[in-house]
């Protein structure tokens, strides 16, 4: 496989917009943790190889244990690994990435509120929604990972 475009390149100005969302999330006040857990998460259930390099490494050179990320796909069977509010977010992420299945459920949302202030979880969401656009960037136009061999 190889890429099809290189849209840091062909599109510069739609990936500054994107960075400034990006800096925006950074700087929103969400522990750092959960941002990198959630474009883990998106990035796993949306296949993206490229998103998925990075964000594991970003975890592990933070601190984050091999143990966690690895089970980050499983969350929900990985015992005490991941806080409540590490769940709630990574729940309200699945859901949002999945939307057309799962109509972002009052549950999940419920959940989201127990943990996070209204702010926090409209942060969460445009958190998701990013990794969503940077996903499907990615995956639609064959971005490899930085570690992928070059062929």
């Amino acid at each position: 496989m190889s890429e099809r475009i290189d849209f840091y390149t062909t599109v510069p100005a739609g990936m500054k917009a994107l960075a400034g969302v990006s800096s925006y999330v950074t700087q929103s006040g969400l522990p750092h943790e959960i941002i990198e857990l959630v474009f883990l998460r998106v990035s796993q259930i949306n296949g993206c190889a490229y998103c998925i390099d990075m964000h594991t490494k970003a975890l592990h050179k933070d601190g984050m244990p091999w143990d966690k990320i690895v089970l980050t796909q499983v969350w929900r069977e990985a015992g005490h690994w991941f806080s409540t509010r590490e769940q709630a977010a990574l729940a309200w992420a699945e859901s949002l990435t999945l939307i057309a299945q799962t109509n972002a459920p009052d549950e999940v949302f419920a959940q989201a509120q127990a943990e996070f202030s209204d702010r926090e979880i409209a942060d969460l969401t445009i958190t998701i929604g990013l990794m969503n656009a940077y996903n499907r960037l990615a995956i639609g136009l064959r971005k490899l990972p930085d570690s992928a061999p070059r062929g």
